[in-house]
């Protein structure tokens, strides 16, 4: 099982997802932003594998905070969530080997799916 790190500012969202992922076994870590998530990140002693998060955040969005831990963690798995398509065009310049997005709103298994795939 992975450790993931959540970066959401919408308490809704993140409540959502932690459920789904920490009933697939997974270990997660949830943070309210973008700043809090990569401030978790580069203090964080034990590996994240996977980091999930919005795209639209303020002061850090998720893109800038994808790009930011890549730099630290080259093969980090990364998916972002939008409920913007525009938004998720943003990522094209990403360089993560292991990079999907999903279209919000979604359910509990469209999120444990996309989570199955970025890792697998």
């Amino acid at each position: 099982m992975a450790t993931i790190l959540l970066a959401d500012d919408d308490a809704a969202v993140r409540d959502l997802v932690r459920r789904a992922l920490s009933a697939e076994g997974h270990t997660v870590h949830v943070t309210q932003d973008g700043l809090e998530a990569l401030d978790f990140f580069n203090a964080n002693e034990s590996p994240i594998d996977l980091l999930v998060t919005d795209v639209d955040m303020p002061q850090l969005d998720g893109i800038s905070l994808a790009e930011k831990a890549l730099k630290t963690k080259s093969d980090l798995a990364v998916v972002l969530m939008s409920g913007f398509s525009d938004q998720l065009e943003r990522a094209a310049g990403l360089r993560a080997r292991r990079l999907l997005s999903i279209a919000k709103p979604f359910t509990l298994d469209q999120i444990k799916q996309v989570v199955r795939a970025v890792l697998a």
